[in-house]
Parts: structure tokens; C-alpha cells; sequence
């Protein structure tokens, strides 16, 4: 059988019709129709298709130890949060996107501990409590935290500014399923631009911005782990998040407090800013 626009898609479906896996000959057989009907559906020249294989290409050098340009671009393109909205069991605390920053594990610190290590001086306290589905706390639960800091760097951007690990934590909730601790607010900032991701955007005359969140992992025995974000109430870009990951749920208000005794309870100095954000669980059987 000839090769050709009439006969592409059979020959390649049927190439993979023996694949012992059938969850990956299904991945397989949907990635040849779709990818199939986008070349036929834009046409791309020989040029064009060149272009987008060094694209991808150039996608895969630019990623590191500490940067994965390929989750940039999942990101941006939406796919991160469709995958994430098509798993979602619609219980339990909203899941958002992983972004392309969990590349450095965080260090173990202990409740309270603060997660900034360059400095306090507009300090921020950020509480919560882990739960199942009824409210019941879910003891020992670990709380995996990781943040910018208040210009909008990770860590591994600015090494010569931050040392490693700073803006990140693994916490383990108390029996109570308490967790807490002190860092900054941090700031909105523009996804790495300096490769190929930045220019796509670039292209498409879409900005780079992220709202101002803090990420979480949470994850106990027993549960599904949930990775999610705690956004900044006030925060810029709220509305056109650079990789859609908003949602209502995880907003909440970073108050400015003047309680002293609060303040003295938590080691910060008044004022300082407070953010409470709960997270409920899903048992694993409850997920099938």
C-alpha cells in the first residue's frame, strides 16, 4: 500500500495495532488521528513543519535540573489545567498546574519555621488545617510549600540572591492537622521569558504574568495528594493568569494585622499580613 495523504493514518493505526499495552495503544491510536487531522486541517509546508520540530527541540534544550521548559509550555498552552480539570473529582480542595519551578526539593522545617531565609521585614504568616471530606483533621499530613519572593524570583533564578531553598518548605501537620509559617507576600511576577516559551508568547502578543501565590502539596496516607495554589487576594493578573490556573476557591486575603499578641505568638513583628487556607483531602477509595 502506498504511502500517502488517502492511506497515512491506517498505515501508522495499524502499525501500532500490537502494542501489548492497551492503555498505551489507545494513547498511541489518539495521538496519530489528532496529530494526523492537525496536519491536514493547517496544511504546514516543509518549512513549516522544520520550524516546529526545532521548536520542540529547542524546548527540550532549555530545560534543566531546575527548569522545564516543557511544563512551561504545557502551562501556557492550557493543557496543564485541562488535564488537571479533566481529573478533578470535584471534591475536595481544588487542584491547580505544578509549574515549572518544583525542581528543588524542599527542606524539612518545623512549624512556624520561616520559609524565607533572606529576611522578615514585612512579614507574613500563613496558617491552615488539613481535612478529610467531613471536616475530620487529618494528623501528619506533610505540607510542601514553595513560593517567590517579594520581587517575583524563585530560588534557582537569582542564586547569587537567594540561597537554595529559600521560599520553600516540608511541613508536617500537627495531630489537630494544623499546619503554620512565616515567609513574605509574595509578588506577581512574569514566567521565564528568555526561551522558547517567551517567544511564543511573544508572537502571540500575550503577557508573561502570574498572579501572587504561594504553591502547596499536600499529601497524608490514605488520600489522594493535591497540588493546588494559594492566591493573593489583591494581587494583579488575577483575571489572565499567563497559564490559567485561577480559580475562586483558592483567593483569599492576605490582612494586614496589628495584633500584638498574635504577632508575639507567631515570632513576627506588627504589622504583618495573615492568610488562613484550609485543604480537604480525598480518601483514595472515593476517587476510582
Amino acid at each position: 500500500m502506498d504511502f500517502n495523504e488517502e492511506t497515512a493514518l491506517d498505515a501508522v493505526l495499524a502499525s501500532f495495532a500490537d502494542t501489548p499495552d492497551p492503555r498505551l495503544r489507545e494513547i498511541l491510536a489518539g495521538v496519530t488521528r489528532h496529530l494526523h487531522a492537525l496536519v491536514r486541517d493547517v496544511r504546514p509546508t516543509l518549512a513549516e513543519w522544520e520550524q516546529a520540530v526545532g521548536y520542540l527541540t529547542a524546548v527540550g534544550r532549555k530545560c534543566d535540573d531546575t527548569r522545564q521548559e516543557f511544563v512551561l509550555l504545557s502551562d501556557v498552552l492550557g493543557v496543564s489545567m485541562l488535564v488537571e480539570a479533566i481529573n478533578d473529582d470535584e471534591h475536595g480542595t481544588e487542584g491547580t498546574v505544578l509549574g515549572p519551578f518544583h525542581m528543588t526539593e524542599s527542606p524539612r522545617r518545623e512549624l512556624g519555621d520561616s520559609i524565607s531565609e533572606v529576611g522578615l521585614e514585612r512579614p507574613c504568616v500563613v496558617t491552615g488545617t488539613v481535612t478529610d471530606l467531613a471536616g475530620r483533621p487529618v494528623a501528619g499530613a506533610t505540607v510542601d510549600v514553595w513560593q517567590c519572593d517579594e520581587d517575583g524570583f524563585y530560588d534557582v533564578q537569582r542564586p547569587d540572591v537567594q540561597p537554595p531553598g529559600n521560599g520553600r518548605g516540608l511541613f508536617t501537620a500537627d495531630d489537630a492537622g494544623e499546619f503554620w509559617f512565616r515567609t513574605v507576600v509574595p509578588s506577581h511576577y512574569p514566567i521565564p521569558t528568555d526561551g522558547p516559551v517567551g517567544r511564543l508568547l511573544d508572537a502571540s502578543r500575550r503577557h508573561p504574568f502570574r498572579p501572587a501565590h504561594v504553591h502547596l502539596i499536600v499529601d497524608a496516607d490514605g488520600y489522594e495528594p493535591v497540588t493546588t495554589h494559594l492566591f493573593v487576594a489583591d494581587s494583579p493578573y488575577l483575571d489572565s493568569d499567563a497559564v490559567f490556573a485561577v480559580k475562586q476557591s483558592l483567593v483569599r486575603d492576605f490582612a494586614v494585622s496589628e495584633d500584638a499578641s498574635a504577632a508575639a505568638a507567631h515570632g513576627v513583628t506588627v504589622p504583618f499580613r495573615r492568610a488562613h487556607f484550609d485543604v480537604q483531602l480525598v480518601p483514595r477509595e472515593e476517587t476510582s
